[in-house]
């Protein structure tokens, strides 16, 4: 029993990580097709259109650290040992700091998205 628990949750934990990589092909693929329109509409302000994207950017990889941390804990329940779990410790620590740090950028380039099409009207 214990061993298929084990390759479960090492295959979860394998789905998990390569959800984490398109998340980020998916928002950088995201930020690039709306630079693509944004480039080539007329009357839009480089500075609103740079804030759209790394908001929509950061979003993405804010959900990319939400999903690596995910796949972190799955292989720490694995294989439980002290080591391990001051690695994942450690790992944690480091991803919300990260992840703190990114929703606070978003929430500053919202505000000055919002600024910016306040100040437009």
């Amino acid at each position: 029993m214990e061993f298929f628990v084990t390759r479960v949750l090492g295959l979860l934990a394998t789905i998990v990580d390569a959800s984490t990589g398109a998340a980020i092909g998916v928002g950088v693929l995201a930020a690039l097709v709306r630079t693509a329109k944004l480039g080539l509409r007329r009357g839009t302000s480089l500075d609103s259109a740079m804030s759209e994207i790394r908001i929509t950017l950061g979003r993405w990889l804010a959900l990319a650290l939400e999903l690596a941390l995910a796949a972190d804990i799955l292989r720490t329940v694995m294989i439980p040992t002290w080591d391990e779990i001051g690695k994942l410790g450690a790992i944690v620590v480091l991803r919300t700091v990260l992840n703190y740090f990114l929703e606070r950028e978003i929430g500053e380039e919202q505000k000055k998205a919002e600024y910016v099409l306040e100040s437009a009207a």
